[in-house]
């Protein structure tokens, strides 16, 4: 454990993309941080503060989910045509507007419009980042993901921390300090990413068009291939819904384990994903087919817990403890698989020329699955209990392989390796 933690650190302060490379991480740290703030305390200002009722809540965040899917594009179609640097200080910035306006808005129509364009923002945002990593980490992308994947992990982790201190006071004024500390931390993002380097050649692709004109490249709206694997990924997303709203259900109206359990998911998930994301990206590097492999396994590692919870519906507190458990640990393994995968599969999947443009694209699958995965679970698969478990485990192991051979089919037309032979990353 003592060398892993040592690897990881080493890491951290010689990054793929050096100087770059740390201030983006070092933002993107801050970011989550003040992420990790909001996301703790937003449903309890939300209800505490600004007086609205659940159902009002639920909508709320539920149209901030639908306006993050265009979030995605959007950036990637401006990336073709401004400095990635300048579009990311741009939202980091947006955010910061609407979190201080936020303070001082008043009725529900006025904060929806606000958590809606901070939505749009956050996900403009983490486009940005994708393409930023592209171009200053190169062929070692997959590590710097990674490195990207534990700090935000150890962000959110430490946000939440803060928020529980301002919900542990529970004042008006307690509230409004979370609020302005994730602003703030929009504003720290910015500052950072202002200090990497203006290199006018940061363009989303690598022959740049002159500023203010539309690169001529091949669409992605009319690329049926590359659609399919963004359909596609969409469900192989599905395990962050399962890990944040189906285990905590199922736990607490489906088995006997204690409801105290809950925040252990949680805590699981932050502690492997922070531990292990390094590693898994390693093993995912050392071949170009390995990113396609890993789709696979996600299906495999789904369809394992989703067994573990129909085959321990209603069983004794301790049995169900220890199934929610190991329901979380594989439901982690599926995220640190994924989060290499969709990351490596959506950049090489895409030509070069029209880069940002497809991962604008490819960045609408997790908006989409946040919005429409809760309702699939909470819907679907509860109405059908321990069958509609087995069911998703099984359409998503089914996928899984699905999406692996059209990925290694795709990569195959354009030119890439779809054999096991290494590729120029190293760990």
């Amino acid at each position: 454990m003592r060398a892993k933690n040592e690897g990881l650190l080493a890491q951290l302060r010689r990054p793929p993309g050096g100087r770059d490379a740390r201030l983006m991480l070092t933002a993107q740290a801050v970011d989550r941080t003040g992420t990790g703030v909001w996301a703790a305390a937003s449903v309890l200002y939300f209800t505490f503060v600004a007086h609205l009722g659940a159902r009002q809540v639920g909508l709320l965040l539920g149209v901030a989910a639908v306006a993050g899917i265009a979030g995605s594009p959007i950036a990637g179609r401006l990336a073709e045509r401004q400095p990635v640097r300048r579009l990311l200080m741009a939202g980091h910035l947006l955010r910061l507007g609407t979190m201080v306006l936020l303070l001082v808005a008043h009725g529900f129509g006025a904060l929806l419009a606000l958590v809606a364009v901070t939505s749009l923002g956050e996900r403009s945002a983490k486009t940005l980042e994708m393409l930023f990593a592209t171009q200053v980490a190169g062929e070692r992308r997959a590590v710097y993901q990674a490195l990207f994947r534990s700090v935000a992990n150890a962000g959110y982790a430490v946000g939440a921390g803060i928020a529980a201190i301002g919900l542990a006071v529970g004042t008006v004024g307690a509230y409004r300090a979370l609020i302005l500390a994730n602003g703030l931390s929009y504003l720290a993002a910015a500052l950072l990413v202002r200090l990497t380097s203006a290199n006018p050649g940061l363009r989303a692709h690598a022959a740049a068009t002159p500023e203010g004109t539309a690169p001529q490249g091949p669409n992605p709206w009319r690329d049926r291939g590359y659609l399919l694997f963004v359909a596609l990924d969409i469900v192989m997303n599905l395990d962050d819904a399962v890990l944040n709203v189906g285990l905590p259900l199922w736990l607490i109206h489906h088995t006997r384990a204690p409801h105290a359990f809950v925040p252990a998911f949680l805590v699981i998930n932050t502690v492997l994903v922070v531990a292990l994301q390094l590693r898994f990206s390693t093993w995912a590097s050392r071949t170009s087919r390995r990113p396609a492999d890993s789709v696979a396994l996600i299906g495999v590692a789904m369809l394992a817990c989703c067994l573990i919870l129909a085959l321990t519906t209603g069983a004794d507190a301790w049995t169900a403890t220890i199934a929610m458990t190991a329901a979380a640990v594989l439901t982690t393994v599926a995220e640190l698989l994924r989060s290499i995968s969709s990351w490596e599969l959506a950049v090489s999947l895409a030509p070069t020329r029209s880069r940002a443009t497809y991962l604008g694209v490819a960045g609408m699958a997790q908006s989409i699955e946040k919005a429409a995965g809760p309702l699939l679970l909470t819907g679907a698969v509860f109405a059908g209990g321990p069958v509609g478990w087995l069911a998703l485990g099984g359409a998503l192991a089914g996928l899984g392989v699905v999406q692996r051979r059209a990925c290694l089919r795709r990569l195959g037309a354009m030119g890439g390796v779809a054999a096991d032979q290494p590729v120029a990353v190293r760990a």
